[in-house]
């Protein structure tokens, strides 16, 4: 069955194909003035399997390689699709303790086992941005650091209960919860998020896109 052709801004809106499911990207693009329209995978597709993470692979190498492949099987995406061309966007956020990727949880456990890592600890944030236009390809990484709180017990269990760990580098997201935690906080707050706002900025002014 053929993708339904997207709904694009018919005014002079600045606008990105954004090849990610996360609402906190598309909300953060949406505050800088730019229309996010999606561009999801397929049924048949499988995004997970671009996250595995190689042997012996280190946060920033991982990350950079996981965002190329993302950008790429989006771009290939909106070809087999038809769609008009445009800019393609996609970001990846891993976390790291220290040359550990800390990656979305598998279940409670999992992520009960990544917060106890991180409590009271720092810890680092790398956030890879990637834009396409046809083959020409712009990527840049942020790398921020945070700094929790000790927790307790009872503090990860009732995090865990609220569901937000899943789905999230590391097991927690700092707009959530989660950010109260935070006692400090080095580098950037939207990078931590997951879509850095500088770097995202620098990149679509490389590729053509005119920011108001």
């Amino acid at each position: 069955m053929t993708e339904a052709r997207p709904d694009l801004p018919t005014d002079d809106r600045p606008w990105v194909y954004l090849a990610s499911q996360s609402p906190r990207r598309r909300q953060l693009l949406e505050q800088w003035g730019v229309t996010a329209v999606p561009l999801l995978p397929d049924a048949d597709e499988d995004p997970e399997a671009l996250e595995c993470v190689q042997p012996g692979e280190a946060p920033l190498v991982y990350v950079r390689r996981v965002t190329r492949l993302k950008l790429r099987a989006a771009e290939a995406r909106r070809q087999r699709r038809g769609w008009p061309a445009g800019l393609v966007l996609c970001a990846d956020t891993t976390v790291a303790d220290g040359g550990d990727i800390l990656g979305k949880p598998a279940d409670a456990a999992d992520a009960a086992c990544m917060l106890q890592r991180l409590s009271g600890r720092r810890h680092q944030v790398l956030t890879a941005v990637a834009v396409a236009r046809g083959r020409r390809e712009w990527l840049a990484v942020n790398r921020s650091t945070v700094t929790f709180k000790p927790l307790t017990a009872e503090d990860i269990a009732a995090y865990i209960a609220t569901g937000e760990p899943f789905g999230k580098a590391g097991a927690y997201g700092i707009q959530g919860r989660a950010g109260l935690w935070a006692r400090r906080i080095t580098g950037s707050y939207t990078g931590i998020m997951g879509l850095p706002a500088y770097e995202t900025a620098e990149l679509l002014r490389r590729a053509g896109l005119s920011l108001r």
